[in-house]
């Protein structure tokens, strides 16, 4: 019999420690590391070195073509690239009570009434709460296969009796068990074994399975790293609980543009779809204040514009406040000390406050300019000139750089009404019924946003010098 012997694993990274300690030297995590029996080889146990043999194919031989399951939420099949691709494995990340559950439901309700056979498998819920929410979506005429269980095997073993599912949901990863091992639900050992599991029957059988994965603190999700190489697609559901919109972004997808998002609307009786979320995230937008500017992007595919909002403040602390939503805050600190070295602006003593509106986190670098023009804006008090849109990446010698798809942003700005844009230098660009300010260098900028009673001031000056 095998001899079992006891090791320890961190249940945020997966890395294994000789002895148990408070934190993870790998990732840093607090409280991570528990205690898992490891099962050990006999003692004089031979391992075959012969396996069964394999014939290689030629890479130029023919290739099945692939046939997506089209769910009927544009937003949705975007993200995913066009469709569910059969015996692919996706997983879905988000807070808690943002919505992964009710998107889910959502989708399998949808295939099924198009005559997809669909499974929800709860293993938080029991199947009367998953019914009742449901019936609050008035998706309760579709024709989905509902059970609560967390036994992997026995999961297995029930969709082959039940004939053909094409799409699959498991909700959650972290709530599954594979009895082979001896370790509790939600430990690395289990959710890989999960994890692999249901990948094994997804290639084997054609079937799309959908995981559901918890998410630590920091915005991960929960589990061994491995995981998210193991799928196929990795989507996260984001958004701030205190908007309606949730966005739905591909970071990793096989068949299909990474970076990709969808945009959804939190109702009361479901996820609602935003077919231009361009113009809702301006709905509510006033550019006579002084602090915003709005900054034409790309999100996959898609141009969004999103308007950007700055605060600055003289600071009463030692060490001034630096609060950012949706933006990153390394790259804030790195424009402000640009903005002070290159452009003579005093900004480190005072409290600056960054927000994207809507709930968007915006990681592309195009957004600096638009960043800077709201940190410029409220620190002189001028507002931004109306109807102008900015995007262009600035570097450390206050250079103004070129970013990609230029005529898709000034498109779509020009779309939603939008008669001015301040750019990078850039050639060749296609007409659009907007006007263009190319800038070179982070001092024009300044310049545009200075106050006039500034800019008359230094015109007088100058006068004054030439008279004398």
């Amino acid at each position: 019999m095998a001899r079992r012997s006891s090791r320890y694993v961190c249940q945020e990274c997966g890395t294994i420690a000789a002895k148990w300690s408070g934190r993870c030297d790998s990732c840093g995590a607090w409280n991570s590391i528990t205690e898992e029996n490891e099962p050990v080889s006999p003692p004089g146990a031979v391992v075959s070195a012969q396996g069964r043999r394999f014939e290689f194919d030629a890479l130029d031989g023919a290739a099945k073509s692939i046939e997506r399951a089209v769910v009927g939420i544009p937003e949705f099949d975007r993200v995913c690239g066009g469709g569910l691709v059969p015996g692919s494995v996706l997983l879905v990340g988000g807070d808690p009570g943002i919505g992964k559950s009710t998107l889910l439901l959502q989708v399998v309700a949808a295939l099924g009434k198009l005559g997809v056979p669909c499974a929800y498998l709860s293993g938080e819920e029991a199947v009367d709460q998953v019914r009742i929410r449901a019936r609050r979506l008035a998706l309760s005429d579709s024709p989905v296969k509902l059970a609560a269980a967390t036994d992997v095997r026995g999961i297995l073993a029930t969709l082959e009796a039940e004939g053909p599912v094409q799409v699959i949901v498991v909700d959650s990863v972290q709530t599954m068990f594979v009895d082979s091992l001896e370790s509790a639900p939600g430990t690395v050992a289990q959710v890989r074994a999960a994890a692999q599991s249901f990948i094994g029957f997804a290639k084997k059988t054609g079937s799309v399975v959908v995981l559901v994965g918890h998410v630590t603190k920091e915005g991960q999700i929960a589990g061994p790293r491995v995981l998210e190489h193991m799928v196929d697609t990795v989507l996260y559901f984001e958004g701030e609980r205190g908007h309606q919109f949730r966005i739905l972004r591909a970071v990793k997808n096989r068949f299909g543009p990474t970076d990709e998002i969808g945009v959804f609307e939190m109702t009361d009786s479901g996820l609602a779809e935003v077919t231009n979320p361009s113009a809702l995230f301006l709905t509510e937008r006033s550019s006579a204040i002084s602090g915003t500017a709005v900054y034409a992007g790309i999100e996959g595919t898609r141009p969004v514009l999103v308007e950007i909002q700055a605060l600055v403040s003289p600071s009463v602390l030692a060490t001034p406040r630096r609060a950012v939503v949706g933006w990153d805050t390394s790259r804030l600190a790195m424009i402000v000390a640009v903005l002070e070295a290159r452009c003579g602006l005093s900004l480190f003593g005072n409290d600056i406050y960054l927000n994207v509106a809507g709930g968007l986190r915006i990681g592309e670098p195009g957004a600096d300019l638009a960043v800077a023009g709201a940190l410029v804006s409220s620190h002189t008090g001028t507002s931004v000139p109306e109807a102008t849109v900015f995007f262009g990446e600035i570097g450390l010698s206050g250079d103004v750089r070129p970013v990609s798809q230029a005529d898709n942003r000034l498109s779509e700005a020009a779309k939603l009404g939008f008669s001015r844009a301040v750019t990078p230098p850039g050639k060749g660009r296609k007409s659009h019924d907007i006007r263009i300010t190319q800038i070179e260098q982070l001092n024009e900028l300044v310049d545009m946003l200075q106050p006039p009673s500034t800019s008359a001031a230094a015109e007088s000056g100058s006068i004054r010098r030439q008279h004398g």
